[in-house]
């Protein structure tokens, strides 16, 4: 080998090591999600791009209660993927809040997905959650599980996933109360 062609090889080793760089791409892509867990109803590509079915995971609530994406089948969801120290993350909050006070008890979910292990502190999450008023579930990824997965490179990221599982949407940025409420209301 070239020596271009070693250092690209051990960088890539790096970030694999470091799980900055998700091993699935270097693999065959595309799980069905018709085989991919209980519940598993559409024969769409599991992925994160609009129209493929959303991966499901399955992550522990600051209550300690593990839940599951799938447990919402038949509600629309967004997945947003944020931590305590990220200003856009702490922007968005109060319009997230809001927008799931007003809507809870119309079949939408907000699932913030806390990057655990991004955090200094993992312990301060639940402190950082009512200060700011958050009631929506807020799950830990202490393991990079969804973070990988669902390719958190910058956060915050939001994915809105339709009743039947299927992604729609991907915002990276802070979302407005409006920007929800449009977006939402546009999908089944």
């Amino acid at each position: 080998m070239k020596f271009n062609q070693i250092a690209a090889f051990v960088v890539l080793i790096g970030l694999l090591a470091w799980g900055i760089v998700d091993a699935s791409i270097l693999s065959p892509k595309g799980k069905n999600a018709a085989t991919s867990g209980p519940g598993a109803t559409s024969t769409a590509q599991v992925g994160t791009e609009k129209g493929n079915a959303a991966p499901d995971f399955e992550l522990q609530r600051l209550d300690g209660k593990k839940v599951k994406l799938s447990d919402f089948r038949g509600k629309k969801v967004i997945v947003n993927l944020w931590a305590t120290w990220c200003p856009p993350c702490r922007a968005e909050i109060p319009d997230m809040q809001q927008y799931y006070e007003a809507n809870k008890d119309n079949d939408v979910v907000i699932l913030g997905v806390n990057l655990t292990t991004t955090e200094t502190k993992p312990e301060d999450v639940g402190v950082f959650v009512k200060a700011y008023g958050m009631t929506f579930p807020v799950l830990l990824d202490e393991d990079k599980q969804v973070t990988n997965e669902y390719k958190a490179i910058s956060i915050p990221t939001s994915y809105i996933i339709d009743s039947n599982g299927i992604v729609q949407h991907k915002y990276i940025g802070p979302m407005s109360y409006e920007w929800m409420e449009e977006t939402l209301a546009a999908i089944q």
